[in-house]
Formats: C-alpha cells, structure tokens, sequence
C-alpha cells in the first residue's frame, strides 16, 4: 500500500489533483482504469474482454483455479514464461483480497483464498521472455471463467469491475472503439451498472461508425455505489466487430 503524504498543496505550491491521487497522496482514493478488447463482437451483446459472450458475475465465493495452455508458463527457475500472477478481487463480503500465484505451466493451481469477484490479474514475474507465453486462465469452482490473460498481454483484458463495500466508484471518462470490414456496420457500446441486490440497468449507450472511435469525459462524475458490478458490453448492427473500452474511475472510501 502506498504511503500517504501530505499533499504539495501544503507546501504553498500547485499540483493537480488527478495526479495526487495517482501517486497514492490522497487518503482513501484510488485510481483504477479496467479496460477489455474482444476481437468478434458479432450481432448479439457480449462484454467487452478477451474471452468473449456476456461476463458471468458469480453468486458465491469459491477458491479459484490458474492455468496456463502452455508449458512454459512456470515458476520453477527453468520457466520461461509467466512465473507468479497476481488475482486482485473481492471476498464473500465484497472486501478487497489478493493473491499471488506460482505457475504450474498446464496444470492447474488453487488460490487459498476464496473470490467472489475478480477485478484484475496479472503477471508479476516471468523468465527471459518477460510475460506470459500462453493464454491463462482463472476461473471459479462452477467453473466459470472470471479473467483470462492473453498470450503476452501480461494482463486480464476485461472491462468489469465491482466496487467494493464500503467503497463508492465514480466514473470520469470512458472509451469505445470498433473496427468492422463490414461497409456501413456500426457498432454499440453500452455500459451497464447493477446495484447490489438490483437488476443490470443500462448507464448509458453509444453508437460508433464501423471503423471510429468514441471518448466521453463527465462534467459531472457518473458514480457507482459499494457492490455494484460494472460490464461494458458491445453489439454489432452486421457481421462481426473487432471492439475496445476503457473505463477511467477513481474510488473513493466512504465514512471515517
């Protein structure tokens, strides 16, 4: 955990605060900025993440298994590829865990901990090629696949997130790209927030041309409060559309 100190504001001089809370100044803020590719995004919504169809948020927390589809992502000294990943998620009461995880190339490995969600994973060590050399996955117990790391990506590419208890997400900025060669196919990026105990409720949706691009910065902080989960999905109008997000929050602690 970053430690926390007095701001440069303190000291008569000027610093945004963005990049305070980025350098870890600001108590009880966080930056984070989940982002998902999905190279098929065909004329049914699927989220916005590397494994494709609609994300499944799980109901229960379970242990978690990390796997890799190729040998080489091992952390014994002979590994070359990916050898400790990092699952950064939510317990059964929504609080923060991580958890760090040796490689066993194509066999599985099992968290000591139990996850209700996953927010991120990635590589923290790896040999002389310096990430992941197969695709890795981290699923549930159902199994149900909660992230996936990409072949060299280093990281989970999945635009999901839940807010933690005690925690409000307030979304700043959000992106969408899309690429179709099909002539005049656009696309639909549509990004859905569930309250805790509540239904999926559209925040908000953008139409993009076939090959374009769409940036939102808010005036005003669209926010998300504690255990909600966020999916940003896209939709194809034809064929199939090569889709991008990006999802720019800070979240902030709420009470003493």
């Amino acid at each position: 955990m970053a430690t926390v100190i007095s701001s440069i504001s303190r000291q008569g001089a000027y610093e945004p605060f963005e990049l305070q809370v980025s350098r870890g100044q600001i108590q009880g803020h966080t930056r984070t900025c989940p982002f998902g590719f999905n190279t098929a995004v065909g004329t049914t919504e699927e989220t916005i993440w590397s494994v494709g169809g609609v994300y499944s948020f799980p109901s229960t927390a379970t242990v978690l298994t990390v796997v890799s589809d190729d040998a080489d992502d091992d952390g014994s000294p002979v590994g070359t590829g990916a050898r400790t990943v990092v699952i950064e998620g939510l317990d059964a009461n929504y609080l923060p865990i991580t958890e760090t995880v040796t490689m066993n190339g194509t066999t599985a490995v099992t968290t000591t901990q139990s996850f209700l969600r996953v927010n991120t994973a990635y590589v923290a060590t790896a040999g002389s090629s310096n990430s992941n050399e197969g695709t890795i996955t981290i699923a549930n117990s159902t199994p149900t696949t909660l992230a996936a790391i990409a072949a060299t990506a280093g990281v989970a590419e999945q635009c999901v997130y839940t807010v933690p208890a005690g925690y409000s997400a307030y979304i700043t900025r959000y992106m969408v790209s899309s690429y179709n060669a099909t002539a005049n196919a656009g696309s639909t990026g549509k990004i859905y927030v569930r309250p805790f105990g509540g239904a999926f409720l559209l925040a908000t949706v953008t139409r993009i041309q076939a090959i374009g691009a769409f940036t939102c910065e808010a005036d005003y902080p669209f926010p998300v409060t504690e255990k909600s989960d966020i999916d940003f999905r896209g939709i194809a109008f034809l064929g199939s559309s090569n889709m991008s997000a990006q999802l720019q929050m800070v979240v902030i602690k709420e009470g003493p």
